[in-house]
Order: C-alpha cells, then structure tokens, then sequence
C-alpha cells in the first residue's frame, strides 16, 4: 500500500477523534460546568470526582484540540486512551456492549487513541512541521561542528 495513503488515512482517523474529544471536552468545560461533571462523577461513583472531572474535561477539551492539530499527537492520544480505559472499566462495561450505556464507542476510542500512539499523526499534521524544524537544527549545528 501507498504509505501517503496510509499518512492520510492516519490523518482522518486522527482529527475525526480529536474532532470527537474536542466537542464533548466542550461540552463538559462549557455546558456542565466542572460542578456539573462532578455531580455526574460522583453518582458513578468516580473516585475523587472533582478533580477528576477537572482532569476529564480539560484532557478531553486540550487533547482533542492537540488531535485535530496534529501537535504532540503520542501524547495527548496515550493520556485519551487512558480516559477512555477509566471510563470503560468504571462506567460502561457494567453495562453490556451496545449504546447507549454499553462500552462499544468508548471500545473504538479507546483503541483508536492506542492507534494513533503506535502509528503517529499522520499528514496534515504540526508534528510533522516541528520534526522538521527539529531534524534542519540538528542538521545546521551538526554541519557548523564539522
């Protein structure tokens, strides 16, 4: 296979997931409120559930913000699987596999976050722009030690 394809197809997958995360980090930071969310937190019976939803919310909010941008992708996608990995073990498992309660979607984020940590972000991408600028410094002063 064509490995621009694949660079492309990663880079869909990536901003339909930070896409995802983005909007309903929104729509806990700006729409529940962080009290709001840790009501909610508590009634799952979510350890510490305000900071907790603090934590939720802004990695949700940020990390789907870094995902649609393609900046620190390995990152922000290993701290949303871990998200993910919580809410499924706490909440949806309990509740069977499918939607609404069941833990299918969480299941597909979760593991399309663990896709993105192994395979990187794709095209489109500020990481690709940074490595680079990385690689042209790291060259520059290589070249000048010569």
């Amino acid at each position: 296979m064509n490995s621009n394809l694949q660079s492309w197809g990663i880079a869909l997958v990536r901003i339909a997931v930070g896409i995802i995360f983005f909007a309903h980090g929104a729509q806990k930071v700006f729409s529940y409120g962080f009290d709001g969310v840790a009501s909610g937190f508590t009634q799952m019976g979510i350890p510490l559930p305000y900071p907790s939803a603090v934590l939720v919310a802004l990695t949700e909010l940020l990390g789907g913000i870094a995902l649609v941008l393609g900046l620190g992708t390995r990152i922000a996608a290993i701290l949303l699987a871990i998200v993910m990995l919580v809410a499924m073990t706490t909440v949806h498992l309990r509740n069977g596999f499918f939607l609404p309660q069941g833990y299918e979607f969480t299941l597909l984020l979760l593991l399309s976050n663990v896709g993105l940590v192994l395979t990187g972000s794709g095209a489109l991408a500020l990481d690709n722009l940074l490595r680079k600028e990385t690689r042209s410094t790291t060259t520059a002063v290589a070249t000048k030690a010569a």
